[in-house]
């Protein structure tokens, strides 16, 4: 069975193999397999009127459980995203009627970004037709497959995530 992944690597092979290394495969699957999900993603939510990044903080907020809030730096820790462009997501969210700025009371000084009920419904949907698009990704492969893949990336991960010794 051969795959565009396949096509890739024999165009490489041919015209640089040197830039073919043991992981040159698993990154570019990686990469296509990512770019896929981004796009399935992409394609829903319109229909609830996010942005990419709108759709993570509620995601990360509902994630987060009861009470749903979480401190500007933590969202902003979790998206990757710089305190600038979390306060300005926040804020359409919060003009949005989605989330809500309260004060802090373990910190005087800060500021909680509070999941509200019509967000919480909002993400709450927004995430199940994102788990739906994701499944069509996916809806070609038997499970077993599934399961294979699964296994392999989480061993892929536990030792990406360990410690590393110097």
């Amino acid at each position: 069975m051969s795959d565009r992944v396949d096509r890739l690597i024999a165009s490489w092979r041919t015209e640089l193999p040197e830039a073919l290394g043991p992981t040159s495969e698993l990154v570019k699957r990686v990469l296509l397999l990512a770019g896929d999900l981004d796009a399935a993603t992409r394609r829903e939510l319109p229909e609830f009127e996010l942005t990419t990044a709108e759709f993570d903080v509620l995601v990360g907020l509902r994630r987060s459980g009861a009470p749903y809030r979480l401190k500007p730096s933590e969202l902003g820790r979790s998206l990757l995203l710089s305190s600038g462009g979390t306060s300005n997501i926040i804020t359409r969210l919060t003009a949005r009627g989605l989330v809500r700025r309260e004060s802090d009371p373990d910190d005087g000084r800060g500021t909680l970004i509070v999941l509200t009920d019509a967000g919480k419904e909002l993400a709450e949907r927004a995430v199940l037709a994102n788990s739906a698009a994701h499944a069509e990704v996916f809806a070609a492969l038997p499970e077993a497959t599934l399961r294979a893949a699964t296994a392999a990336l989480r061993e892929v991960f536990a030792v990406l995530d360990a410690p590393r010794r110097r």
